[in-house]
């Protein structure tokens, strides 16, 4: 519930260095604290491990009163509360999770101003019982983290979001910082509007996480791609994998199961028990595999997520970037791997246009999709390309997969035409409709049931495509989609023209599609110039990192926090650098403030003394 206190420095630059254990603030951090400290409103866009959460701690721990944080998710507000406590801050949190007596003490801390920072989820904050208690208390400011979720068009919008606005009419007197790692320039204009935050200063840091690795890969089993990645580049790392089902959730936890994998299944058909004990394991344990459905993930603070892995085509860019962001939070190499096909983009299309939403928001969800697939299909750097959604500018990154393997492009004007003469024979000559499938097998002049049955064999297009294998049209087609030349229609997925058909077939475009290089199976799906967040350390300084994570994992069980609360890998990594033997060596590592410097200190040298030393 509520952590120990410690009094803090008296100087935002202070509190960074005595509290925190970093040396110096990071891109704008310094001027948002500032701003804030000095009473001022805030719109911040940073990307996840840019450090946004400084930006409202060290104001709140600097200004008079408790600084009010709004999180989305009241399962990670216990870990939000355990790291500062680590620290040293005065910290709660205020939810469901605790029985009456339990809320009475923290709202009496608050009151008598024993807290620094309380944690509550907007649904509660928006109670009037609350807003009065509120008005009770000495507050130092509000902070509204993942503020995306006020936007209506965005992938996690939340509808107690839109009562925050209330901040500004019943607290005009107290700052309010809004936060978010994934914003168009939409959605930032909608939490401007939506939050009553028209007068505040806007912060827009670059989106850029250099140390990702942004892969695509065409799907060809999977499972077996994503198990070839872990076991070359990830063995013994943490990491998430998306799924679209819970059901292949399921299959594919097992799957890594089988192989001897730590895997988990997450997903909202387990019962509240089991994914709270679920998520634990995952924070609080290295190595550990989270299989789930986009239902896991905001507000993750774990760090040390080596992969993020999509098993299955996320439904938009703003999806895809917030989930990719929990790799890496550390700063250390991470990837973010995905695996897709034709049948992903056939499944997303039927289920939008099945969708009971109006006209406007299918509009709205088809032009995510496409941008997606975009994405996926881009012949330049995917960072350039991600970037260029969010409004910014880049130059190619050099560490992508399309940067160290350029795919090469080809004119399928042609293949393009014979495709869509087959869906105009096919409707005219047939009043037939048919799925990819066996529109790929007339082309190929394929004889099977179907074909058979209904005289495909007697089509002017009858095998004009026979140049092409089953594979190479498939990808094809899922080109033409994302490229609105065909589009698909009804609970089968049978492909029609679309409006971008008619330029290509009177000549009047041409086509370029991606081709992949062929791969062998099994082969890891990409390069990185290093595959381990240890690559840099000497066999002697990685024998002391495993020896220090090896402490951390026992302290992280013995006091029930997560590992990273203890001290993230970045930390260990710099300590097995320069392997203090005095206590006072270790000040100036980041990451040790005074709290954790006085607590572990002598045990950390301890280790380093070991037998290596």
């Amino acid at each position: 519930m509520t952590s120990q206190t410690s009094a803090p420095a008296a100087t935002p630059l202070g509190v960074l260095q005595e509290v925190f254990g970093f040396e110096s603030f990071r891109g704008d951090q310094e001027r948002i604290v500032e701003h804030v400290t000095g009473g001022g409103d805030a719109v911040v866009l940073m990307p996840t491990g840019g450090g946004k959460s400084l930006c409202y701690q060290i104001p709140a721990l600097v200004r008079e009163g408790a600084g009010i944080v709004i999180s989305p998710l009241i399962a990670l507000m216990q870990n939000q509360v355990d790291a500062l406590a680590a620290v040293g801050v005065k910290a709660a949190f205020l939810n469901s999770t605790l029985d009456a007596d339990q809320a009475a003490q923290v709202e009496g801390d608050l009151l008598n101003g024993d807290l620094d920072l309380l944690y509550m989820a907007p649904e509660r904050l928006v109670q009037p019982r609350t807003l009065d208690l509120l008005s009770h208390a000495n507050l130092a400011l509000f902070a509204i983290d993942e503020a995306h979720c006020v936007s209506q068009w965005g992938h996690d919008f939340r509808k107690d979001y839109l009562g925050l606005s209330v901040l500004a009419e019943r607290f005009p007197g107290v700052p309010r910082i809004a936060l978010t790692a994934t914003a168009t320039q939409a959605t930032h204009q909608e939490i401007t509007e939506r939050l009553s935050l028209g007068a505040a200063e806007h912060f827009v840091a670059s989106f850029d996480r250099p140390n990702i690795q942004y892969r695509i890969v065409e799907k060809d089993n999977a499972r077996s791609q994503l198990l070839s990645l872990i076991r070359a580049e990830h063995a013994r790392d943490s990491g998430i994998v998306y799924c679209l089902s819970r059901r292949s959730v399921e299959q594919a936890a097992e799957a890594l199961r089988k192989e001897g994998l730590d895997a988990m299944a997450y997903h909202a058909g387990l019962s509240e028990s089991e994914r709270a004990e679920r998520q634990t394991r995952f924070l609080q344990e290295d190595g550990v595999v989270m299989v789930a459905t986009i239902a896991f993930g905001m507000g993750i603070d774990k760090p040390d997520v080596r992969f993020v892995a999509h098993l299955d085509l996320p439904k938009s860019v703003e999806g895809y970037y917030q989930e990719t962001g929990r790799a890496g939070r550390d700063g250390l190499p991470a990837t973010a791997w995905l695996a897709y096909g034709l049948h992903d983009v056939v499944q997303l299309r039927r289920m939008i246009d099945q969708s009971e939403a109006t006209e406007t928001h299918l509009r709205g969800q088809r032009a995510h999709l496409d941008a997606m697939l975009a994405l996926c299909e881009s012949l330049t750097c995917r960072r350039v390309q991600i970037l260029q959604y969010f409004g910014q500018q880049a130059e190619p990154c050099g560490n992508c997969d399309n940067c160290l393997t350029p795919p090469t492009g080809w004119d399928a004007t042609v293949p393009a035409q014979k495709l869509l003469s087959a869906l105009i024979r096919l409707d005219r000559e047939r009043n037939q409709h048919f799925g990819a499938g066996q529109v790929i097998h007339v082309l190929r002049g394929k004889v099977n049931d179907r074909s058979t049955a209904s005289r495909h064999d007697q089509l002017s297009v009858w095998g004009v495509g026979a140049d092409l294998s089953e594979t190479e049209w498939r990808s094809v087609i899922r080109q033409l989609l994302a490229r609105n030349v065909i589009t698909t229609y009804g609970e089968y997925g049978t492909l029609g023209l679309a409006p971008g058909a008619t330029p290509v077939l009177r000549g009047q475009a041409t086509l370029e599609l991606r081709r992949t290089a062929r791969k062998k199976r099994g082969s890891p799906t990409g390069r990185r110039s290093s595959t381990t967040t240890t690559s840099s350390l000497t066999p002697q300084q990685s024998s002391l990192f495993e020896s220090l994570r090896e402490w951390r994992a026992h302290q992280a069980r013995e006091q029930k926090v997560p590992a990273y609360v203890i001290f993230p890998d970045a930390t260990l990594i710099s300590i097995a650098q320069v392997a203090p033997t005095a206590v006072h060596e270790l000040r100036g590592i980041s990451g040790i403030g005074a709290k954790k410097l006085e607590r572990y200190g002598e045990s950390v040298v301890e280790i380093v003394r070991g037998p290596w030393a």
